[in-house]
């Protein structure tokens, strides 16, 4: 499919199975992503297409179009369960928003992608949340109080703050996520291991005691939260938990 491209950088892209994760999943945290499914055989999708381009373009990167080729790409095809084409889907936040099949006109097209752009509401939590200071934050909760990011926020900031138990009362209010389990792993162990040797040494002691103790247990995961994922002795650990267990 012909495309401009004098369109701003990375506003409109080619997702494929082996980068939908990075380029539509992890980027529809912070900007709303549109997913075009089509086939260069496709004739109304050679239609759709370029209006979609051009709609999305002029949201000067509030909103990035992904365009995905269902012949070369049957996996997000298939996620998608696409019965025909073209079909776009919004993602937000990692999850599935409106949708359409079809060819469309661009005034239902533009009204489309209007309808995910933040609202004023929206982008004033955002920018407060930017800010970052206590007061900041407990304003970004009024406009929007079940908002988890600002929730983690501030749990993170009481937290820092040896406010433990203010910090685990807001988590309570979230979804599990990476973010929530690290917070109330520190907000669990208050604070007390600075280092990552603090932490291991602890775990060596707990090893012993996770079989019939579920608070060594709890402990032994909130310090594995704490040494994080990546770190690569985080793997090794949790076999040995796993061993001990079972």
């Amino acid at each position: 499919m012909a495309r401009c491209w004098s369109y701003p950088e990375g506003v409109i892209i080619d997702a494929t199975d082996q980068t939908f994760q990075t380029e539509v999943l992890e980027r529809s945290m912070t900007t709303p992503v549109v997913v075009d499914l089509w086939a260069p055989w496709c004739g109304p999708c050679t239609t759709l297409g370029p209006i979609l381009e051009r709609v999305v373009a002029e949201t000067d990167g509030a909103v990035v179009l992904a365009k995905v080729n269902v012949d070369e790409n049957p996996q997000i095809a298939q996620a998608f369960r696409a019965q025909s084409i073209p079909a776009v889907h919004a993602v937000i936040d990692g999850r599935l928003g409106p949708s359409f099949l079809g060819a469309r006109p661009e005034a239902e097209v533009r009204a489309f992608v209007e309808g995910l752009l933040p609202t004023v509401e929206q982008t004033e939590v955002e920018r407060l949340r930017d800010l970052g200071d206590e007061a900041s934050l407990l304003a970004a909760l009024e406009l929007e109080p079940a908002h988890e990011g600002v929730l983690c926020d501030l749990a993170e900031l009481c937290a820092g703050e040896g406010r433990f138990e203010e910090a685990l009362r807001l988590l309570d209010r979230v979804a599990d996520s990476p973010d929530a389990r690290r917070i109330a792993a520190y907000a669990r162990s208050e604070g007390r291991y600075g280092t990552d040797e603090d932490i291991l040494e602890r775990l060596a002691v707990l090893l012993d005691q996770v079989k019939g103790d579920d608070d060594a247990r709890r402990e032994f995961l909130d310090l594995l939260e704490l040494l994080g994922p990546e770190d690569p002795r985080t793997g090794s650990l949790r076999r040995q938990l796993t061993s001990r267990l079972f």
